[in-house]
Parts: C-alpha cells; structure tokens; sequence
C-alpha cells in the first residue's frame, strides 16, 4: 500500500489536497499522465487518450480555485468506460463497425461528472459491445490485470477497474448489468456499486446501438462508481443520481442504516448447490462475515428470502438475454431464438436460457416480469428484518486470459471442477433481476495473490447501506491496497 502517493488516495483527499492548494490541478493531472505512460503499455487499460484538452481543462480548473469558484470534483483526472458517450472522444464500445463514431451528446452520467468540474482524460477497454467477463476487442487489444499480467482485468468494465486500481485516473464510472462493475472491481481489488436500478441514469450507454437507445433507462442496466476506497462511492452517488434532465437532481437518498457494524443485521447467502463457487471465493466471504461479527454485526448464515435462488435466477437470465437480443442484428438473434422449440421451458441450462430470452414476445415479458414484481417483494420484506446480504460476486476471484471464440465451450475452474463459464450471471442474478443496488469491496487474497471479494447486497433505493458496509470492512483491512506494479 502506498498511503502517501497522492494518485492512490481517495477522492476526497485529492480533493482536500487541491482545496488546499498543496497540488494544482495541472500538477495533478501531469503526475497521472506520468502513471499513465508508465502503466499503461504494460496493462492496456486506456485506449484513447486526449491529453490537450485534458491540459486546457486543468488549466481553467486551477483559476477557478484561485477564485474560489471550484465545484465539487473540480480538477480531479478521471477515465470513462467506453460504453459510455463522451463528446470530443471515440465511443466505439470495442465493436469495429463503431470505430469512427463520435458522439454529439455526453451520456447523462458523464454530463453530470463533467457539470461537477471533473476533467475526463480517456476512455478504459471493454470488450465488444460490452459482450464479456473479459475486457479485449479488435480495436484496443487485451487489458491485463495489474495484480498478475497473466489474469483478465474483468469485464465488461475492465479497463475501468484496472486504470483505477493503478491511480490512472481517480475513478471511473461503469455500466452494469449481469456484473459489469462488481466483477471487475473484485478482480482488480476496488470498490464499486451497482446503484439501485433508475436511480442513475443509463442514456447514453452503449448496448443498446445508438439507433436503438430508448428514451427511458433500459431494463436491468445501471451506472455506478468505481473507486479506490468504499468512501468515494458515497461521495459520487449524489451527484451522479438523476434523470436525464441534468439540470434535475436526483432524490435524496435515505441515510445508511448502520454506519458502524455494531447492531448491522447481516445476513450471509453462500452455499447453493445450483451456483457453486470456488473455496477462495467462499473463504473471502466467510472472511468478511466473520470481521462484522467480531465488530458486533448480528450475522446470521440460515436467513434467506422466501424464494429458490433457482426462481431469481431464471427470472434474470431471461431478461438479461432478452435485453442482449434487442442489441443484436435480427438474424443472429434470430437464429438463436430458433432453438427454444428444443428445450423444455423449466430448462436452466445457459443454452436454453438464451435461446428462450431471445424468444422474447409481449405476453412472455408480461409473465417473467410479474414474476419478477413477487421476487422485489419478497426481497422487501426481507429486507425488514435484515439491513444487508453477503454473498459471492462471481464463481472465481480470479481468471486467467481466455479468447477462445465460443463464450458457450470455455469453462472454469470451480474448485477443481469444469462449470461453464456463464456461471458469472449466477450471483450477478439476486441484485440485477430485483433492481436492488450492490457494493463490492476486496477482502483480502486468495492463495495466488489474487485480490478477493464480497459483494453486499441492499435494500431497494437505499444504496447508502451497502455503501456503508462496504467502508466498514475496508476500514477493518486497513484500507486501499494497491497492485505491486505501483505500490513498490
């Protein structure tokens, strides 16, 4: 750990650091631009990189705290994920078809960074549209996690986790939709969250195809912070929440439930049969529930809500596929539809899910989605008795580079075992298909020294709560622990 490199500290004491006029925004921005040409070819986590206009905002940030105008994020260099829409930038979401596309509008999120006087100096690595637990695409290449070149930075928001973990930019802003902030996060040993679905907005966000972006936030995706410390997620939520009007705020969210695990009611979700994960996973979850505990959390490993894992799951994967097939050119996603007449409807299998996602008709939505209005109740009243559930982020705490062309034939390893590599969705599942937000959080290392993690599950709208459990159980680890390629 590095506590004094002034590119690894939290948001807020870059922040107190500029407000004090210990460091300039220009000072500020050319250290990152150093960490960047150093880091950057060995991981390749930024693929487009605007340095002028970065200079010029910077520049015009160190007048505004001369003048003692500076806005809240005023002068701090932050990358964005290329799936997001940022004027002046290549918005390519790693598909070649998108290679020269130059979007006109900011996305919301973005907008709303940039309104807070943050200076966006680059976009991060995702894979093609977005498509895959692993950050690499025919226009950018292979990002690598910082921990161990040899393992994926994650996806779809690798390049994100990994420019942070780095201090390449002070944080990045993801989407997420079957795991796309928390994976990564975990893998490169960050923070991050998946906010409460609506709460943030989501236009401007590729997939879907710009010419087929709604108007409305679409279904199951949201934007969240990745961040280096816990703390930083509650500073951004603010202002990140909101409609698409920027000029509106959002709503003022309810206050975290517990700001100290003394009385946190903890439930611990962690050994299902049908998503089984590997013990490196488990221990770091065992880990996390027992540090609340001994802190006086009330943690309890029986709780559960009242519905099968099997039913939560199914209800997400139909629409997660359904959502990628809207995205897709007709005849692909046709042809994959096509194959729903070969499996029985109560068919779990990863195959059988697509196929009858992509089969999607209105009256089939207005099924799945009924069933997923019992699931958000059931969670709601759950949710009277508990303050937060932790349970896994994914299957592996780590995976090494795996391209193989056919996502449906690569696998991982499970403690020794084969399971298909779709499992990812599995815990992705109870946050994303009830619309509630989660947090990740590292929580020591796994036998190869591969960052490990929790993800912590919350109430409906109240994101501060996992936010806050989240800045508790870094609290108790000592903080931000940084990759060895820039903490020595």
């Amino acid at each position: 750990m590095t506590a004094t490199d002034p590119l690894l500290i939290s948001v807020a004491d870059q922040r107190e650091l500029l407000a004090g006029h210990k460091l300039s925004p220009s000072e500020l921005l050319k250290l990152t631009l150093a960490r960047i040409d150093s880091v950057n070819p060995v991981i390749n986590a930024i693929v487009h990189l605007d340095r002028e206009t970065a200079l010029k905002a910077a520049l015009a940030a160190d007048q505004r705290y001369i003048d003692e105008t500076a806005r809240p994020l005023e002068g701090l260099p932050i990358t964005i994920k290329d799936a997001l829409d940022v004027v002046g930038m290549p918005a390519t979401c790693g598909a070649p078809a998108f290679k020269d596309r130059m979007p006109r509008e900011d996305a919301v999120a973005v907008a709303r960074l940039r309104q807070a006087g943050a200076i966006i100096i680059g976009k991060t690595c995702v894979p093609v549209f977005c498509g895959d637990f692993q950050s690499y695409n025919p226009l950018h290449g292979v990002t690598n996690n910082p921990w161990n070149l040899a393992f994926s930075a994650g996806g779809s928001s690798g390049g994100a986790a990994a420019a942070v973990a780095t201090g390449m930019a002070s944080f990045d802003v993801g989407t997420d939709q079957g795991s796309s902030v928390r994976w990564p996060c975990a893998t490169n040993g960050i923070a991050g969250l998946k906010t409460s679905w609506g709460l943030v907005s989501s236009w401007g966000a590729v997939p879907p195809p710009p010419e087929k972006r709604p108007e409305r936030n679409v279904d199951l995706v949201v934007v969240g912070p990745m961040t280096r410390h816990a703390s930083d997620l509650d500073l951004l939520l603010p202002i990140l929440t909101g409609p698409r009007n920027i000029a509106l705020s959002g709503p003022a969210l309810p206050a975290p439930r517990r700001t100290t695990p003394l009385g946190l009611r903890v439930a611990v979700w962690l050994d299902e049969a049908f998503a089984p994960v590997d013990e490196t996973v488990s221990d770091g979850v065992r880990e996390a529930s027992a540090m609340l505990a001994d802190a006086g959390a009330l943690v309890t490993a029986q709780a559960r809500p009242s519905f099968r894992f099997e039913e939560a799951y199914e209800v997400f994967a139909l629409l997660n596929h359904w959502n990628v097939g809207y995205a897709l050119p007709p005849r692909i996603r046709d042809k994959i539809a096509s194959r729903a007449a070969h499996y029985a409807p109560g068919d779990l299998s990863h195959v059988a899910l697509q196929a009858r996602g992509m089969q999607m008709t209105p009256g089939f939505y207005q099924a799945i989605n009924a069933r997923r209005q019992q699931l958000i109740r059931q969670w709601a009243v759950f949710f009277q008795k508990y303050d937060v559930v932790l349970c896994p982020p994914a299957p592996v705490a780590s995976l090494r580079h795996d391209h193989e062309p056919n996502i449906m034939i690569r696998t991982l390893d499970v403690n020794g075992q084969k399971r298909p590599y779709l499992d990812f969705l599995h815990w992705a599942a109870l946050a994303s298909g009830a619309n509630l937000p989660a947090a990740v959080v590292p929580v020591g290392f796994s036998s190869d020294t591969m960052p490990r993690a929790v993800q912590i599950i919350g109430p409906a709208m109240e994101d501060r709560t996992p936010v806050a459990v989240a800045m508790m159980l870094q609290g108790l680890q000592g903080g931000f622990h940084a990759p060895g390629l820039v903490s020595s």
